[in-house]
């Protein structure tokens, strides 16, 4: 039996007992990891097919040890710019083992349940004496809604050395519109919201170009992103 399954935004063909280098994986070492993204299964002549993935199918590993892959040296260079960047990455990788290839029998994730409204009771009609009895009430003057607050005007975030088209969208969707969004942001975090843009970004120095930006500071800004690389030091 073999499948087709989906780790870490990566599709890989396995098989029982199977060892497989994957990105990096948040699990520890020695413990096991499951993933319910299985887009095919074979057994045999019979082929299973998702749409896309395959309802309860699941498959079960075992994190190995995690380490960093072969070093890739990257190297740029602009005509006529004298312009030559020579830069090495080396990815961090997870070494799993396949131990188990379920196509059925996955539990799926129990939707939360909806609160039920508990039921408003009426209001007891107020008897015919008391009504006659009950001064009239001038209706109060309905108050003006206030005015609804203007956004804040979105920034171009593709001013920030290393952000791209993709990159900038992204960040959009998750909240983050302006540089002053961007400063308040960990490099960390902003790793995680991008971690599916495909690439390479080192995002150390964004939050702090984006106080720059923010603040207006653009000469000294473009000062120093004329020493950077993909938004790390050349």
């Amino acid at each position: 039996m073999y499948a087709i399954v989906e780790i870490a935004g990566h599709q890989f063909k396995i098989e029982k007992d199977q060892k497989v280098f994957v990105n990096r994986l948040s699990t520890e070492e020695g413990k096991t990891v499951e993933f319910d993204n299985v887009l095919l299964i074979g057994d045999g002549d019979a082929i299973t097919v998702g749409a896309p993935a395959i309802d309860g199918a699941l498959v079960g590993a075992k994190v190995l040890r995690h380490l960093k892959g072969d070093k890739v040296i990257v190297f740029k260079k602009k005509r006529r710019k004298g312009y030559r960047v020579k830069n090495g990455h080396r990815q961090a990788l997870s070494e799993i083992v396949i131990e188990s290839i379920a196509s059925s029998g996955a539990k799926k994730k129990a939707a939360p349940a909806k609160a039920k409204a508990a039921p408003a009771k009426k209001a007891a009609a107020p008897k015919k004496e008391e009504a006659k009895k009950a001064a009239p009430v001038k209706a109060a003057a309905p108050k003006k809604a206030a005015a609804p607050k203007k956004a804040a005007k979105a920034d171009d975030l593709k001013k920030i050395e290393g952000i791209g088209p993709k990159i900038a969208s992204t960040l959009n969707e998750a909240g983050i519109n302006t540089f002053a969004d961007l400063a308040k942001t960990d490099a960390s975090k902003i790793a995680e919201i991008i971690a599916d843009v495909r690439g390479n970004h080192v995002t150390d120095t964004w939050p702090a170009q984006s106080q720059m930006a923010a603040d207006g500071k653009w000469d000294e800004l473009k000062k120093w992103q004329d020493e950077l690389d993909g938004g790390k030091p050349a």
